[in-house]
């Protein structure tokens, strides 16, 4: 029975294996703590590589947490050089969040630095040791964290995760995924596969360990087998959350126009249908899933709020904004605005009527203080511009708006606020506060985000520059 259920082990990781395709040349990674799942999953994988003549390498990641962790690295690379098996080990130091603690804070560097290590060696597929019940209490840890679908679709056999690993050319493989620990357990005592214990794994403060040591047990007595059903559970939400994120992504594409949502479009359709749209569009931006709550006020807001309405909803990474019926996610940044009524001391060079400079020529000049770089761009041959030798000649401001200015744009137009021209070139409200003003002798030249005044265009055939501002 034993040799049947070791024969098995072999044969589910072989078939995971060949389901991610490893190309010819390809060097394979192997994530080692030298526990005894990534210790069984060494020597597999060190068995099939053989067979397959493909390149192996272990990487272990060191977290000075224990006082053991320097016997662990040095029995890695031992168990590594009694198999042939090149090793590399990475150092790190772990900064505790107080906000998530030690046990995440350490995984976050320890997969950065496996990211880096697969890098540095040209390793494209990393494989983890993962496993069965690691799955089962991955899926109950989300179940008792309130997770939707795409939190309970647990592990997922291989995927990309450049977000964790730093390295978007790689790809994470679990093959250990459909097996339990009481299989590798087997495994390892029939192959005589020493491995060490982390004490960590005690620590039942730890929601993973806790669950581990004293849930577990009591499910596999009352349901025997429950780890296998719950990964049953797991693929079907994997199943249902791809079936969401193909809606999401129709949706999406349906209501976007450019870089914003069309809140009336969003108006159509169901409110489910809303938050699964707008979790979508936050994945797609990197940012940090919100809350069912959050996301329910958040909504709230932004369809009731009257239509002239400036709303700003506040969300950990980024602001949620409300300009003309269109739906807007724009970073956090610093008050540019107020930054002049601080301390001179505190920011050199910028005085209370702004900072003053002078253009020698450059193609473009940084202003920090006002959160971008000028750029001074050549005209074209027959297009309109600044005479460049009288733009050299003047000692130039850079201010932002006090109120009140005015900016012809052509001959042939009228003179008109900067607000008109603000709605007329559709500038929402937060981006004017953070537009610019470059004036030579208090005559306004160029206003960032609408163009140039007529009245300081340069004629006849003297070069000239046209001006260009750029955030960031």
């Amino acid at each position: 029975m034993k040799k049947q259920q070791t024969a098995s082990v072999a044969d589910i990781f072989a078939r995971a294996l060949q389901a991610c395709a490893p190309q010819a040349g390809q060097v394979i990674g192997i994530a080692l703590s030298g526990g005894l799942d990534s210790s069984a999953l060494l020597h597999l994988a060190h068995a099939w590589s053989k067979e397959e003549g493909v390149a192996l390498r272990a990487f272990h990641v060191h977290h000075g947490l224990s006082p053991n962790a320097d016997a662990w690295l040095a029995h890695c690379e031992q168990l590594c050089a009694s198999l042939d098996v090149p090793f590399e080990a990475a150092r790190v130091a772990i900064e505790i969040n107080p906000k998530t603690g030690t046990e995440e804070a350490a995984r976050k560097r320890r997969y950065a630095a496996l990211g880096a290590l697969c890098a540095q060696h040209g390793v494209q597929l990393l494989l983890t040791a993962h496993h069965q019940d690691d799955q089962a209490e991955t899926v109950l840890l989300q179940l008792l964290r309130g997770s939707g679908t795409a939190g309970l679709s647990g592990m997922d056999g291989a995927n990309s995760a450049p977000e964790l690993l730093a390295n978007p050319d790689l790809v994470m493989a679990r093959p250990l995924l459909p097996v339990s620990r009481k299989q590798l357990e087997s495994y390892v005592e029939k192959h005589a596969i020493s491995h060490i214990h982390d004490e960590s794994n005690d620590d039942a403060r730890f929601a993973r360990n806790a669950l581990r040591h004293q849930v577990m047990p009591v499910l596999a007595q009352a349901f025997p087998g429950f780890q296998e059903r719950f990964a049953r559970s797991a693929q079907h939400a994997q199943s249902a959350q791809r079936l969401l994120t193909e809606l999401a992504t129709q949706d999406l594409a349906n209501c976007l126009d450019g870089d914003c949502i069309e809140l009336a479009r969003l108006r159509e359709v169901s409110v489910d249908r809303c938050y699964n749209l707008l979790r979508h569009w936050f994945g797609t931006r990197g940012l940090r899933m919100p809350s069912t709550a959050w996301l329910a006020e958040m909504l709230a807001q932004l369809l009731e709020a009257r239509p002239d309405a400036q709303l700003l909803v506040t969300h950990p990474e980024c602001h949620v904004r409300r300009h003309r019926d269109r739906l807007y996610l724009t970073p956090k940044l610093e008050d540019l605005a107020g930054m002049r009524e601080r301390d001179d001391a505190n920011i050199a060079g910028l005085e209370k009527a702004g900072q003053q400079f002078q253009w020698q020529g450059e193609a473009d000049l940084a202003f920090p203080a006002y959160g971008g770089v000028l750029h001074f761009d050549q005209a074209e041959e027959d297009g309109q511009g600044i005479d460049s030798a009288w733009l050299k000649s003047q000692l130039l401001t850079i201010d932002f708006r006090q109120g009140g200015e005015r900016l012809k744009l052509a001959l042939n137009r009228p003179t008109k606020s900067l607000k008109y021209h603000y709605q007329a070139f559709d500038v929402p409200a937060w981006e004017r506060e953070r537009l610019p003003l470059v004036c030579a002798a208090q005559q306004l030249l160029y206003a960032a985000g609408i163009g140039l005044d007529c009245h300081c265009l340069g004629s006849g055939d003297a070069p000239r520059v046209t001006l260009r501002w750029v955030a960031g």
